[in-house]
């Protein structure tokens, strides 16, 4: 095995289709990461520089965040939940060997078990369970400490379930995105 990865399918030798083996798995490592600390929910202080950039910008079903802010809105979007799952798959780094930032993406199967709180407020007959198959896409950036999320989106693929309950504006903008109703 040589010591790149093709990320496009093409030969490993294709310019602009190769990044070290190396980068890869320390790429893939820190999206691994991210996911576990999300569902393991640490989230104490400085959490976030193991996994982001201080200028981190984020678009997701809730909108678009920059530096802390996204941080926060990551908090927050988990706290919804009694539990989650988050599982990454079919990681692709786009880069060439050596370079200072990358482009990647991977497929997400994204599980929340919602709060008690939504159960009773939707009533008995209440799906415990708001599942997405998703796709994020983003940027990563080789700094002093390794390999950091830069940019990162998030969209969705499909929805099973309903999502928590939010702020009216907060539901009205996933409705929008997802094609959802807002309130269902």
């Amino acid at each position: 095995m040589n010591a790149t990865s093709s990320t496009s399918g093409t030969n490993s030798g294709t310019a602009g289709s190769t990044t070290s083996l190396q980068d890869h798995v320390e790429i893939s490592t820190l999206i691994s990461g991210f996911f576990r600390a999300m569902d393991q929910r640490r989230f104490d202080e400085g959490w976030a520089d193991a996994y982001f950039t201080d200028d981190l910008r984020t678009t997701t079903p809730l909108g678009v965040a920059e530096g802390a802010d996204a941080i926060r809105q990551v908090e927050e979007a988990i706290g919804r939940f009694a539990a989650t799952l988050h599982l990454s798959s079919d990681v692709l780094v786009r880069a060439e060997p050596g370079a200072r930032t990358a482009e990647v993406s991977w497929n997400a199967h994204m599980t929340h078990v919602h709060l008690d709180s939504t159960l009773r407020a939707r009533g008995e007959a209440a799906d415990p369970l708001f599942t997405v198959g998703g796709v994020y896409e983003g940027e990563v950036r080789r700094t002093d400490s390794g390999w950091r999320v830069s940019r990162m989106s998030v969209r969705a693929v499909w929805i099973t379930g309903q999502p928590p309950v939010l702020p009216e504006e907060t539901a009205d903008r996933v409705a929008e995105l997802t094609g959802a109703q807002a309130g269902d």
